[in-house]
């Protein structure tokens, strides 16, 4: 390291590697279903999620256009809903006038 600036510069950056893979390690350990031996090898989890189950089949973890052809993504449902008809309920299902009474 030549100077003071570089120095802090790389301090900074592995600062930022430490505490990303502190908070997976955190996520890995509060569900049950995360295998344990990944979480003695902390610098697993640098460049990988810890709820990433690698299953590109996952709907949650794959692109759903390449594996979900037949049904639409959240954006698409979204621009394809019906715009003109009020729906006036809360997100518990009761409209407003059912919790006036």
């Amino acid at each position: 390291m030549s100077n003071d600036l570089a120095k802090f510069i790389n301090s900074k950056r592995r600062h930022k590697t430490d505490v990303a893979i502190s908070r997976q390690v955190k996520i890995a350990k509060s569900h049950a279903t995360y295998n344990q031996r990944n979480i003695k090898q902390k610098h697993r989890l640098a460049k990988r999620h810890a709820m990433d189950c690698g299953n590109p089949q996952c709907y949650l973890c794959g692109n759903p256009r390449k594996t979900h052809k037949d049904k639409l993504t959240q954006q698409e449902k979204r621009l394809f809903q019906n715009v003109e008809v009020i729906r006036d309920t809360h997100s518990n299902g009761l409209t407003t006038k059912e919790n006036d009474e």
